[in-house]
């Protein structure tokens, strides 16, 4: 299929019509789609008390693709019983990930055993027995509790709550194979490790950077803020191996001017090599130094590190700056000139930058970039982290980390009178690796698809199988309900966030939380994530705990006990009587006053990274590898088997420039084999792509993660899905 020219336009009108009427009508999906509920993809803040296609600035008609796929992914049919018995999970190994969420909605639960063959249908009554007696047999270390951000705040600080009065602190959120590294990396510099910045920012920012990301096809929603950077005359600078096409052009379906002629987008497209960000971002910090840019007296008053910094910046040669980046010092020179016009500048990433062996080191390097010109914690200027899911940020705050905050910690134990474990906790690497070396027992995922989201694959499965019992609550069906299987696997299914009978909340990127009011179920047999959360806890903790599960299966009172012990959330508390959406405290800021313990910005000064392979690794050497979701995907979920933006009909490719091609000796759509120290995939259509640099070649994720290995960076254990070396063979 040909690569179109421009994202969005005509051909996302005619996609949603599409959508509409395969979801039962188009005023079918208008209708959900304008309901009081919270965007169920991108953290982009969408939707909520203020309507569904409303974003946090009061701009309506604010609608994408990824919301459209999810809604109408929920809108399906229930699967019937005879779908179990029909195909074996042998079969539905053999599905692709887009078969698999189009079987339609979990109606029932169903439970798989080692050596049966089938999953098997069960009543609710016996899911909930079964899961009771399997933890009433274990030790509370010998579980894990992973939760996606996908779900509430409510069913996650429920679920961690009782993890923890069980007797564990194996918690941890999928957030540890995304922006765990933005986390880390954030509050190491200012003291949050969340955005620094609201929506509203982005409307007078005159410069925003777009490091690491493919927003057209992940974010959608962004790209109406950056058309309005350009039409104002302001800039927009991209940072990404791969030149994306909505980055290069994007036609806003919302907007008549731009639908009709499109907007450009980036001012300036820069492709470093794939891990040559940190280098890159030396060079601009060194090119701000030498034009006598940097903001000294800003860095004197607010910042600590500055002179160890700018001792680096001297000292670390343009030789190997272009040589570890890549890029060349006229660009950086370009990039350099762009900034230091700039009065306000706002620096944005996503898993390019994390998805690294040095992901830390890459966020630190950005906001150290920023602060050599003042550029946080002034309005319209700052750092955002574009984070995934819609609530995958709530999760976090509301407690889901393997160690909890020392002051959620603190209140939950004098205000409830409940006593914690204070033991290590495992991140989500961590509690894969005990399952494989036999020190876990049993797995409980409030949705999400561990499996699939896992690097090394192989291993995933491995792992999983090692589990005596393994959990899922899921509203479709994935890949790890085919390959994650343990002895004995039980699928619960539940209501999607606009379904349940009680208003939830979540959390957007900008640090609002919002009520979502729920809705009609689609269909009977699914229960609320709340309430499977409270019967089980209600099941297996002693009749004189101090918590009432019973009165915890009702949201609002789940909110209260949130009010009173995160901090920063007491107007959750006032929530069902205001209604009104609210910004937590003590994240964005606006002057320089940083959360840190002496009130400044820490500033770091890194080695830089030599390229996986060397800068000048031949072809036949090795490629380097970085995975990708295509636009018709959100995370592990694919929605369409091709990707229009790049012009692709399929999702067993490997793109590599022409010049690669040649070097190899394969021909555009020959099937090669793609190794590395990890795995291998055969019958790989290799497609000559001449949007991504030479040396670097682009595959899908998650079916590419079988060749991830299982490193990571150091400080965040995020893995480095976009770092990996591959060995391209004709077959």
């Amino acid at each position: 299929m040909k690569r179109p020219s421009h994202g969005g336009g005509w051909q996302a009108i005619r996609y949603a019509w599409r959508k509409g009427h395969q979801s039962g009508g188009v005023w079918r999906m208008w209708k959900a789609m304008r309901s009081r509920n919270a965007c169920k993809t991108c953290a982009v803040g969408m939707g909520g008390q203020r309507g569904g296609m409303v974003n946090e600035s009061g701009h309506r008609l604010e609608v994408c693709k990824k919301s459209l796929q999810a809604m109408a992914a929920d809108m399906q049919g229930a699967i019937s019983d005879d779908f179990w018995s029909t195909y074996s999970i042998q079969q539905l190994r053999a599905f692709t990930p887009r078969q698999l969420e189009t079987c339609g909605r979990l109606a029932r639960p169903v439970m798989a055993k080692r050596g049966e063959g089938y999953y098997q249908p069960i009543e609710w009554s016996e899911a909930i027995d079964r899961i009771t007696a399997r933890l009433q047999q274990l030790s509370a270390d010998e579980t894990f509790w992973y939760f996606s951000g996908r779900s509430s705040n409510e069913a996650g600080f429920l679920l961690q709550l009782f993890a923890r009065l069980y007797g564990t602190n194996n918690v941890n959120n999928c957030s540890y194979y995304c922006h765990q590294a933005s986390g880390v990396g954030l509050t190491s510099v200012t003291g949050s490790g969340t955005a620094t910045i609201v929506l509203e920012d982005l409307a007078a920012a005159d410069l925003v950077f777009v490091i690491g990301g493919n927003p057209p096809s992940n974010h959608p929603r962004l790209m109406t803020e950056l058309m309005r950077v350009r039409r104002r005359g302001g800039q927009v600078i991209v940072v990404n191996p791969a030149i994306e096409t909505g980055l290069v052009n994007f036609k806003i379906p919302s907007d008549v001017r731009s639908l009709l002629f499109g907007s450009p987008i980036a001012s300036l497209y820069v492709q470093p090599h794939i891990g040559g960000d940190l280098a890159f971002l030396y060079g601009v910090m060194k090119g701000v130094l030498e034009r006598g840019a940097a903001g000294e007296e800003f860095l004197a008053q607010h910042c600590e590190g500055w002179s160890e910094l700018r001792s680096k910046l001297q000292t670390v040669s343009w030789e190997e700056i272009t040589s570890k980046s890549g890029v060349s010092r006229t660009q950086i020179d370009q990039v350099v000139g762009l900034y230091a016009k700039s009065q306000r500048t706002i620096f944005s990433w996503t898993m390019g930058i994390t998805h690294h062996a040095h992901g830390v080191q890459n966020v630190q390097a950005i906001a150290a970039l920023a602060l050599m010109r003042g550029m946080v914690g002034q309005p319209g200027a700052g750092l955002a982290p574009i984070r995934g899911h819609s609530n995958v940020q709530g999760i976090g705050s509301v407690g889901v980390t393997p160690k909890l905050k020392d002051a959620i910690f603190d209140r939950l134990q004098s205000e409830f009178g409940v006593q914690l474990p204070t033991t290590a906790g495992l991140d989500t690497l961590g509690c894969m690796e005990d399952s494989h070396a036999g020190r876990l027992k049993f797995g409980f995922c409030l949705g999400g698809n561990l499996y699939g989201s896992n690097p090394d694959s192989q291993f995933a499965e491995e792992a999983l199988a090692k589990l005596k019992t393994l959990i899922f609550m899921s509203t479709t069906l994935n890949t790890g309900h085919a390959h994650g299987l343990a002895e004995e696997t039980i699928i619960l299914p539940v209501l999607a966030r606009d379904e349940e009978a009680e208003p939830t909340t979540q959390e957007s990127m900008f640090n609002f939380v919002r009520m979502s009011d729920g809705g009609p179920r689609r269909l009977p047999g699914p229960r609320s994530e709340v309430e499977v959360i409270a019967d089980i806890a209600a099941s297996v903790m002693p009749d004189n705990s101090p918590i009432d599960w019973n009165e915890l299966r009702h949201t609002r009172n789940i909110r209260q006990m949130i009010a009173k012990v995160v901090p920063g959330w007491s107007a959750l508390g006032k929530i069902d009587e205001t209604r009104q959406e609210f910004q937590i405290e003590g994240r964005t800021f606006h002057a320089p006053k940083f959360a840190t313990p002496d009130g400044k910005a820490q500033l770091f000064t890194h080695d830089l990274v030599e390229p996986l392979g060397g800068a000048e690794m031949p072809a036949r050497e090795g490629l380097r590898l970085m995975t990708v979701r295509s636009e018709g995907q959100f995370n592990t979920v694919v929605y369409e088997e091709h990707d229009l933006y790049r012009g692709q009909d399929r999702r067993d490719v490997i793109l590599i420039h022409p010049d690669d091609l040649r070097a190899l000796d394969v021909t555009d759509s020959q099937q090669v084999t793609v190794s590395s120290e990890t795995g291998e995939m055969r019958s790989v259509i290799a497609r000559s792509y001449e949007w991504v640099r030479t040396g670097s070649a682009i595959m899908y994720y998650p079916e590419a993660n079988v060749l991830v290995p299982r490193s990571t960076d150091p400080q965040s254990r995020t893995p480095a899905f976009k770092g990996v070396v591959v060995k391209v063979n004709a077959e």
